[in-house]
């Protein structure tokens, strides 16, 4: 009880500290704004792989070398893509229609951050708030808190240094699910950036305030019988091996175009698949996942090797991924669901149809409006992909991991996926600094009212006014009478 009051406490204290610098900040010039993030990102680059070990000696998740290119991504690409954009100011001009639009930051941002990426969505998240003008607060998941502290220090220290006021940056200490709801509810809390697993999502989205919330992916990756399987072998289970699975956006189950199913399955264990027998798939099905349905965050961003072990069986040292043969999905199949680890799943189905359908089923398990990623050159079957599918990012001929971030596609570079409206998410972009701002507009008259504006109307139905003054001098006449 003592731990949640001073909770409780610190997030008061520390958003009346970033609302006081809010109201300095939200004053800046776009070229200061341009300076501070500037060294933010610089700084954040160059904390990349201290940050990446930290990360990873406290969670157990992952990859060193993975994180480091996340963070690296995190803080250099991010800042390349919003660099130019106008977050100050008059930001667009319509002379056609004499209309001016006007950037007007929110506020106070509360940022959720998990422990599967956070480092580098720390680092995400405080670019993206700065670049549109607004404080952030981060809430750290437990598991994970030392690293988003370090992480957010480290954006704090570099933004104070250019020139920013303190306590634009913050990240709580004493982390608590009653110091994140207050956090959250606050009075001067203006939007919440959640990123992370379905309940805490739906708790940002049950706050009362704005929220852009994230949950998560269980991305489908069909591979058509018109595709490049070498590449498609190769980029899957490197994908799906990066940081042992711990972005949302990681493929979940491979569906296999029966023709080149069989060379596909070669390709892939020549890139480090192994493809469990039905005992061990069995045993999957227990380790990796709760009575409940929940899954054991005991394998989460584990390598495929501790995840066999954990299952009671083995596998070769150089296993990179494990890859399970299943013919259901849904409910009666606990491995068709997302797999934060290094399990993926494995259906083959007779052309694009049946292709089409299985993805579907896969996305509706879990991922609604996530993602779906399509390896094929028969472009009649990717525009069918593209047209079909309930999902916001649609991957052609690249990995899920990097593909839906931005990294290797023109998508906006973020680690903020959201799944609109069908995933229960008010938007499907890539979250990015525009989503951080309102935008104000000026508008002139372009053309003059109609003249029935001007019109005095109809006369209205009753009595004349010298009418009413008949009426009630007759019925004051009629009470002095009665005396």
């Amino acid at each position: 009880m003592d731990q949640d009051l001073s909770s409780i406490q610190e997030a008061r204290d520390t958003v009346a500290r970033a609302y006081e610098a809010w109201k300095v900040w939200g004053h800046a010039s776009q070229a200061e704004v341009d300076r501070v993030c500037a060294a933010m990102a610089e700084a954040g680059y160059q904390a990349s792989e201290r940050l990446a070990r930290l990360a990873y000696e406290e969670t157990g998740y992952g990859v060193v070398a993975h994180k480091k290119l996340k963070n690296e991504f995190a803080s250099r690409l991010v800042w390349q893509s919003i660099r130019d954009q106008k977050t100050v100011g008059v930001i667009r001009h319509d002379p056609e229609h004499r209309l001016y639009e006007i950037a007007w930051p929110m506020g106070v941002v509360a940022g959720l951050v998990p422990s599967t990426n956070p480092t580098s969505t720390t680092f995400f998240k405080a670019l993206i708030s700065v670049k549109a003008r607004n404080a952030i607060i981060f809430s750290p998941h437990p598991s994970a808190k030392r690293c988003i502290y370090d992480s957010a220090q480290t954006m704090a220290l570099a933004a104070e240094n250019a020139g920013a006021p303190k306590g634009l940056i913050n990240c709580l200490q004493q982390v608590s699910l009653p110091g994140t709801q207050e956090l959250m509810s606050h009075r001067n809390t203006a939007l919440i950036l959640a990123t992370g697993g379905a309940p805490m999502v739906k708790a940002a989205h049950s706050s009362g305030k704005p929220a852009y919330g994230v949950g998560p992916g269980n991305v489908p990756v069909y591979v058509d019988r018109s595709a490049d399987v070498e590449k498609a072998a190769h980029y899957i289970v490197a994908s799906k091996a990066f940081d042992h699975s711990t972005i949302c956006a990681t493929e979940q189950a491979v569906i296999a175009d029966r023709p080149v199913a069989r060379r596909l399955a070669e390709r892939m264990r020549a890139e480090g698949a192994y493809f469990t027998h039905p005992q061990e798939t069995a045993a999957l099905r227990q380790a990796l996942f709760h009575p409940d349905g929940s899954l054991n965050t005991a394998v989460v961003g584990k390598s495929a090797v501790y995840v066999a072990v954990y299952a009671g069986f083995h596998v070769p040292e150089d296993t990179r991924i494990l890859v399970t043969p299943l013919l259901k999905v849904g409910r009666q199949e606990p491995l068709s669901q997302e797999k934060l680890t290094t399990v993926l799943g494995w259906y083959e189905v007779e052309g694009w149809e049946q292709g089409c359908e299985t993805s579907i089923a896969l996305i509706q398990t879990g991922g609604r409006g996530h993602t779906q990623i399509i390896y094929a050159n028969d472009e009649r079957v990717i525009m069918a992909f593209g047209l079909e599918k309930p999902v916001f990012r649609i991957l052609v001929n690249t990995m899920g991991t990097l593909g839906a971030i931005g990294l290797t596609t023109g998508l906006m570079p973020s680690l903020t996926l959201g799944s609109g409206g069908v995933g229960g998410s008010i938007t499907g972009d890539n979250i990015t600094a525009y989503h951080l701002m309102n935008i104000k507009r000026l508008a002139y008259e372009t053309r003059t009212p109609p003249l029935e504006a001007f019109s005095p109307g109809e006369k209205p139905a009753g009595l004349s006014p010298n009418e009413i003054e008949g009426v009630v001098r007759q019925v004051i006449k009629d009470i002095l009478e009665s005396k």
